[in-house]
């Protein structure tokens, strides 16, 4: 491939990615910011459920 062809279709591609991080940027920005509270709350569930979890019986020897 020429040279020349080869940094045209770099830059292309490069300008497509810095479009769509762009766009992910935009869309995180969007989101609501997950809060303190609700980061604990969810990790009291698992601790929650991971302890109403019975432990499987251990092969006997």
């Amino acid at each position: 491939m020429h040279p020349e062809t080869h940094l045209a279709l770099h830059h292309t591609r490069t300008a497509e990615l810095h479009a769509e991080a762009e766009t992910h940027r935009l869309a995180a920005q969007g989101r609501r910011p997950r809060t303190l509270r609700t980061r604990v709350g969810w990790t009291l569930v698992e601790v929650g459920l991971r302890l109403a979890t019975p432990v499987p019986a251990s092969a006997p020897l």
